[in-house]
This record gives structure tokens, C-alpha cells and sequence, in this order.
């Protein structure tokens, strides 16, 4: 099974509520919850005490708006990176979302999660 091979309406559901689900973990500081739907490298790869201090001290980890806006979905390989328009409750401007899918053990699994 290749995420690729679903249509852009497909891969922006998945990614959607996926998105947003980060958000919300984000915002709550909920490590636990925020990792839940990683790859197995990716969870390992993430530090919890780096996580944890993200969540603690930066205000726009904290502080993510629930208003976004998808920008598209680039395909390569077996993983498709969409992105997304994020904006702050508290600070202004606006950034770059970045959320990387691929299948793993059958399941759709986050592969890479960042925002610039």
C-alpha cells in the first residue's frame, strides 16, 4: 500500500485531521497524545525532554490557532508531505506547516511534523 497512490482529497482528509489533532496537543502540552499517531522512528527519534521543554517555554507551540489552510500535497517515494498555513493565537503572522504521511504496518503514520 503507497499513500501516493490516494487521490489529493483523500491525502488532505487524512492529513486534516491528523493536523489538527497536533494542534490541540500542542496547545495542551500533551506529549503523550501529540506522538500518538508517530512511525515508530519518529517517536524514537523524539527526545521527550527536548518535546517536553518545547511544550514548556514556546509560545507558539502553545498557542496554535485552529484556523488553518492547506497549501497543497507534494508526493515522493512512499510518503507525501502536505502543508499547511498555521497561524498563533498569541503572536502575530502567520507560518509554515509541514506534516509527512506514509503507511506503516498498514496504518497511515506521521513520518515528519514541523512548523517555520
Amino acid at each position: 500500500m503507497n499513500i501516493i497512490d490516494k487521490s489529493d482529497e483523500e491525502i488532505q482528509a487524512m492529513a486534516d485531521l491528523l493536523w489538527r489533532d497536533l494542534v490541540k496537543h500542542s496547545n495542551e502540552g500533551k506529549y503523550g497524545d501529540f506522538v500518538k499517531n508517530f512511525s515508530a522512528s519518529l517517536a524514537m527519534a523524539m527526545n521527550q525532554v527536548v518535546a517536553g521543554h518545547q511544550f514548556a517555554n514556546s509560545e507558539l507551540a502553545r498557542n496554535l490557532s485552529d484556523r488553518i489552510d492547506p497549501l497543497g500535497i507534494i508526493r515522493r517515494g512512499e510518503h507525501v508531505t502536505v502543508l499547511y498555513r498555521q497561524r498563533s493565537t498569541k503572536k502575530p503572522g502567520e507560518w509554515l506547516g509541514r506534516l509527512v504521511l506514509g503507511y506503516e504496518d498498514g496504518a497511515v503514520k506521521i513520518f515528519g511534523a514541523s512548523i517555520f
